[in-house]
């Protein structure tokens, strides 16, 4: 249809383009309850901002390998780790957790550059100002697609007083009874949600800038009553007024475009980069390629499989690959291998009739999958982006 191949066409010129994705979208403390990661874990993970491929070296595994077909984004994840090994604590909070740092060209220059691979040097050459701290856009977080959407949401509330008032409110609430308060009596949802607010929600360029593809509004608007806005304005009602706020770094960079010491991901405490410093960020390797290419040139068993919520995609625009990524899956997983991903959908059920070769036989990916709902259904109410339809989580039994 020609609506869909201009939607898909102006996704693949806004994630082909551009750094997408400035902080990753998914809750690490969801991934290390499920996953149980131990010393002897191979993982693979989809890089996104790369903050979530650090915290799982942080939880102990003996290697994370960070894939993405954007080389952006595993270029914004060696930036972090040159800037681990030769920054100062207070420099490195400066730059990922204030999103500025004053004296970038020197630091960049002298400290960072060389560290970096050519391609990546060359990108950072080209964008240094996303840490310099403009006046527009004073933070790295208000940076690429996703920030620079981000940056219209800021000034969408800063030129609200009402508005701007009640998420200041909220930000600084040490309580959820005090959440609960503000969000009600200030008619928060109302406030922020105004009818031309929900009319872009439902738009494929709106969403496009933060990463969710034409199939992935499509599904929630076929399972949600209310379609993709309304699950976005339940969801934000989740986060503000019946999840706590005070350790919720998803939310207060995205609305802030910072992050404070107290609340902030794991990579950025203090005690926590210096074990970085002190090695562990060696245990982190990044490549630019598709999860398939990367697999089928990986020959370690791998235990550990952080897929993200790519598949809605590949589901919607590419069967074929989606089931010779399985297959590379099952063909790569070593024993006891898990693997989790989350969905826009609600329901899942494209995966488990996939069929893949194990030792000459075909079989269902269902049959193979032990899938661990329970926990799945009791984690992912507890998600703190709390942005996906559904969560998984399997083992993969061969």
């Amino acid at each position: 249809m020609p609506l869909e191949r201009i939607s898909r066409t102006a996704f693949n010129l806004i994630h082909g383009r551009n750094l997408v994705y400035n902080q990753c979208w998914e809750d690490p403390r969801l991934d290390r309850e499920a996953l149980q990661f131990n010393a002897d874990d191979e993982v693979v993970v989809i890089t996104s901002a790369g903050c979530n491929a650090l915290d799982y070296a942080l939880a102990g595994v003996n290697h994370v390998h960070a894939v993405d077909m954007n080389f952006r984004q595993n270029a914004l994840l060696q930036l972090k780790q040159a800037a681990i090994k030769n920054l100062e604590f207070d420099q490195f909070f400066d730059l990922f957790g204030h999103g500025r740092i004053a004296n970038w060209d020197e630091i960049y220059t002298k400290q960072l550059r060389s560290e970096l691979p050519e391609q990546s040097q060359k990108f950072w050459d080209r964008h240094g100002n996303f840490f310099t701290g403009s006046r527009r856009r004073p933070s790295f977080y208000f940076r690429g697609t996703s920030g620079l959407f981000a940056w219209i949401v800021k000034g969408y509330v800063g030129r609200n007083a009402k508005l701007r008032d009640a998420v200041n409110k909220l930000m600084a609430a040490k309580t959820l009874e005090e959440q609960q308060e503000i969000f009600y009596e200030d008619n928060l949802k109302e406030t922020l949600f105004r009818p031309m607010i929900r009319w872009l929600l439902g738009r494929d360029t709106t969403m496009a800038m933060l990463g969710v593809p034409r199939s992935q509004r499509q599904q929630l608007d076929q399972e949600y009553p209310g379609g993709i806005a309304q699950f976005i304005v339940d969801r934000i009602e989740t986060v503000f007024a019946k999840l706590p706020l005070q350790d919720n770094y998803f939310w207060r960079v995205y609305l802030t475009g910072e992050y404070t010491r107290d609340c902030c991901p794991e990579y950025l405490k203090k005690e926590n980069f210096e074990s970085l410093k002190q090695g562990i960020v060696e245990k982190v390797s990044t490549h630019t390629n598709s999860l398939l290419g990367f697999l089928e040139g990986h020959s370690k068993p791998v235990t550990k499989f952080i897929l993200l919520d790519h598949m809605d995609w590949l589901y919607h625009n590419r069967k074929d690959i989606l089931a010779e990524e399985w297959q590379a899956i099952v063909s790569r997983a070593g024993e006891g291998a898990k693997v989790i991903w989350r969905s826009a959908s609600l329901n899942v059920d494209f995966v488990d009739p996939i069929e893949v070769e194990v030792d000459g036989t075909t079989r269902k990916l269902g049959d193979l999958l032990k899938y661990d709902r329970p926990l799945a259904e009791r984690l992912h109410p507890l998600d703190r982006v709390n942005t996906y339809g559904s969560f998984y989580i399997a083992d993969l039994v061969k």
